[in-house]
This record gives structure tokens, C-alpha cells and sequence, in this order.
């Protein structure tokens, strides 16, 4: 039956900083990381995969894992008078995020989309596909949806296709910039 866990083997990230982008790792032993609100996403465990399947309907397919138990994080550009303002997206696979409702308007931004392919990938340090809220510059809001943060843990990127991070979807509402809300359509 899919879970969370799926058929994957999974160990604490801490542990193996080497399976995770550079920025994911950077975040997750900083000093504090393991203290107070921090401690939850500190807690996020790491499993290989072949990155091949690194998209979410594939990478549920193969490793049993549910797809109410995978949040996707995608990165918009968000512009108003000329000045673009970047922001992490997350929602659960089996939803959509109102990019140009909820998230538009809550960033007050007069025109969204999403950011292109190779401004997300600089300007994060992580590879598409694999983009994370864990490790992103500072000040980006990350913006999760309300399910995602009631769903128990969930499957996230870790900044690299060749693997997926385990994290409690509260933790993820205890990220420095992070804002829940209400993003599904319905």
C-alpha cells in the first residue's frame, strides 16, 4: 500500500549532506539548525533515487510512494513597477496551486509566473525538478498550502533529481520565511 515512506531506504540527511544540493546541506547544519523550529526540517531524512524518476507521478509509480504524501515546490517570478520577486510554491502532488489568484495576490505582485527553467536553477543552486523550500536565498517567502502542512510527512525534492528528502509537512511551516496558506484551487 504507498505510504510516505514507500519502498525507499531512508537515513537522516545530517548524515549524508553529500546526497543533497549544496544549499540544502548548507541550511541543514548550519549552526541552529537542530535547535528550537528549526529542528523539524533538521530532522528530514534522505533516500537515493534514479533520477530518471525524479518527476512525481514517476518517482510514485516506482518507489510505492503516495501521491498525498508528495509536496511539490515550484519557484514563480512575481512582478510589479519593474521589480521581480521570487517565491516557493508548495502543494501537495494531488493539488494545484492558484498561482494567479492566492499567490499572486498575496505577494502583491501585479503579473506571476512561473520563473524560468534556468533563472530557478541559478539563483537557487539546485536542479530543476528537484527545487526545495530547504536552503533557498534568503528572504524568498515560501508560501505552503495548508494541506501540506496537515499531511504528516511528506516526500519533497532535495535539491538534486538523484534524490528526495522525508520531512514532516508541519516543519515545513517553521522555515524562516515560510507563510501557510490556503493555495489549492478547489
Amino acid at each position: 500500500m504507498p505510504s510516505a515512506r514507500g519502498t525507499l531506504s531512508w537515513s537522516p540527511v545530517v548524515g549524508s549532506p553529500d546526497l543533497v544540493a549544496p544549499p540544502v546541506a548548507a541550511a541543514l547544519t548550519a549552526p541552529g539548525a537542530t535547535e528550537g523550529a528549526a529542528a523539524g526540517v533538521a530532522a528530514a531524512q534522505v533516500a537515493t533515487i534514479d533520477a530518471t524518476l525524479a518527476d512525481t507521478e514517476a518517482f510514485c509509480a516506482a518507489y510505492d510512494v503516495a501521491p498525498e504524501a508528495s509536496a511539490n515546490c515550484v519557484v514563480v517570478a512575481g512582478k510589479r513597477a519593474g521589480e521581480v520577486t521570487y517565491a516557493a510554491v508548495m502543494v501537495l502532488a494531488t493539488d494545484r496551486a492558484d498561482i494567479n489568484g492566492v499567490v499572486r495576490r498575496h505577494l502583491g505582485v501585479r503579473k506571476i509566473s512561473f520563473a524560468p527553467h534556468d533563472d530557478a536553477v541559478s539563483l537557487t543552486g539546485m536542479e530543476f525538478g528537484g527545487i526545495t523550500p530547504i536552503g533557498l536565498p534568503d528572504g524568498w517567502p515560501v508560501l505552503v498550502d495548508a494541506a501540506v502542512v496537515a499531511a504528516g510527512e511528506v516526500v519533497i525534492g532535495s535539491g538534486l533529481r538523484s534524490s528526495k528528502v522525508l520531512v514532516d509537512g508541519a516543519a515545513l511551516a517553521q522555515l524562516p520565511t515560510a507563510e501557510v496558506l490556503d493555495l489549492a484551487q478547489h
